[in-house]
């Protein structure tokens, strides 16, 4: 039977093909979409790792100082910020508070490597001051968050999300353990060719999950290394979070962005809400989203008429064919059966290729870090939708089939 439909796929070569590349082609667009919908659902049963209500975003600008662990800013600068600080701390509206070198949703990646024991990967990195865990509701699961006495020490402490500890360590203790390039100052005794040296990073806590990207992101590795707020030579961070005391209105918005321009005139300030910046980085996935969703939809829609198409025209060409089958015993199930056969044939012919590609993307980790049943999951549901477009387009031209009668076979002739 395989032998006779790839006969009958093969004389009608030229039409086929494009029906094979435009399968292939919908296949590989299921796929992809079905990948970031299965693993977008996932990831959002998994808990975040911080708390987006009641928290509010300050970004400082200096205007005349740009961000930077490399570059000290100058001391009148560092007073000022100071001032900023303190302007921030004195509002009774305000529960608790911490700078950091960024925040939740601002949709941006600091990265470094992880090289050790045969063990490399990609991890995120943040700094951040001791108030950071209060601010945003962290979790610490083993070990401790950071302290004011952490000051007195030579190295600087690190905290590790879970994920982190797991690629790293495995089921070893991650706790005193180094993580280098935690930070990095100028040399007193600086050379042009070794102007920087590097502080170790120990770890001394791990925390909760911890995904700044969102509830549809990916569990990634992420380390936060510890900022002092408590000395004025290299604290300056570009951001503020607080936590607001549940109630507070946002008129409070304006009183406390004139308080800051009153700190530091020449500064420019900008306060957000947490919650908006999440339903912003929300509308921007669901936008993703939706516009994949429209694309594989055409793209399916375009592959139902061009088979629906080539399988009419086939069953009208071939009537002859068909009536002489019928007049040798062949029940209109059994037509049915053959048209439809023909039809899933073509598709497989297109599926083989396009499974062999994908799996192809676990080796070469050309998706990023995804579990093996994303990859599965998605295969199969991509396969079970061709098939179900197949058998819907092949509905009609075979019903036509069995409607064929000798007679009419006899009289195309």
């Amino acid at each position: 039977m395989t032998r006779h439909l790839l006969k009958m796929v093969w004389n009608r070569k030229r039409a086929n093909l494009l029906i094979v590349l435009e399968i292939f082609i919908s296949f590989l667009v299921l796929f992809f979409v079905a990948v970031f919908g299965i693993n977008s659902f996932k990831n959002s049963q998994i808990p975040l790792g911080f708390s987006w209500r009641n928290v509010w975003v300050i970004e400082a600008n200096p205007q005349t100082y740009m961000w930077s662990p490399y570059i000290l800013p100058e001391k009148a600068l560092q007073e000022k910020y100071m001032q900023v600080l303190s302007t921030v701390r004195s509002f009774d509206q305000i529960e608790s508070m911490a700078a950091a070198i960024r925040v939740p949703y601002t949709n941006y990646d600091m990265v470094r490597y992880y090289v050790e024991d045969a063990r490399s990967f990609i991890y995120q990195y943040h700094e951040a001051s001791d108030g950071f865990k209060d601010v945003m509701n962290l979790q610490v699961v083993r070990g401790r968050w950071f302290e004011s006495s952490d000051d007195a020490l030579s190295w600087i402490p690190v905290v590790v999300n879970e994920e982190f500890a797991l690629r790293a360590f495995g089921t070893e203790d991650p706790l005193g353990r180094i993580v280098q390039a935690g930070k990095m100052k100028l040399r007193p005794d600086r050379t042009e060719d070794n102007p920087y040296f590097y502080f170790d990073g120990r770890i001394v806590g791990v925390i909760k999950g911890y995904r700044e990207n969102g509830k549809y992101s990916s569990p990634k590795p992420f380390v936060i290394f510890r900022r002092s707020l408590s000395k004025p030579d290299d604290d300056m961070l570009p951001w503020i979070a607080i936590n607001i005391k549940p109630g507070t209105p946002r008129s409070f918005e304006e009183q406390l962005l004139n308080a800051l321009n009153g700190a530091a005139k020449d500064w420019s300030f900008q306060v957000q809400s947490l919650e908006d910046m999440r339903e912003s980085t929300l509308g921007i996935t669901k936008t993703l989203v939706t516009i994949a969703v429209i694309v594989a939809g055409f793209l399916m829609l375009m592959v139902g008429f061009g088979l629906l198409g080539v399988l009419w025209q086939s069953v009208t060409q071939r009537t002859s064919e068909i009536g002489l089958r019928r007049a040798q015993g062949a029940s209109a199930a059994d037509v049915y059966r053959q048209v439809l056969g023909e039809l899933f044939f073509i598709a497989t012919l297109a599926l083989i290729p396009g499974i062999l590609l994908i799996v192809q993307f676990p080796l070469l980790n050309l998706i990023g870090d995804l579990k093996p049943s994303v990859y599965f999951y998605s295969i199969v549901l991509s396969i079970i939708l061709i098939y179900i477009l197949t058998l819907i387009c092949g509905l009609y031209p075979g019903w036509l089939a069995t409607r064929i009668r000798p007679a009419e076979a006899l009289h195309h002739e």
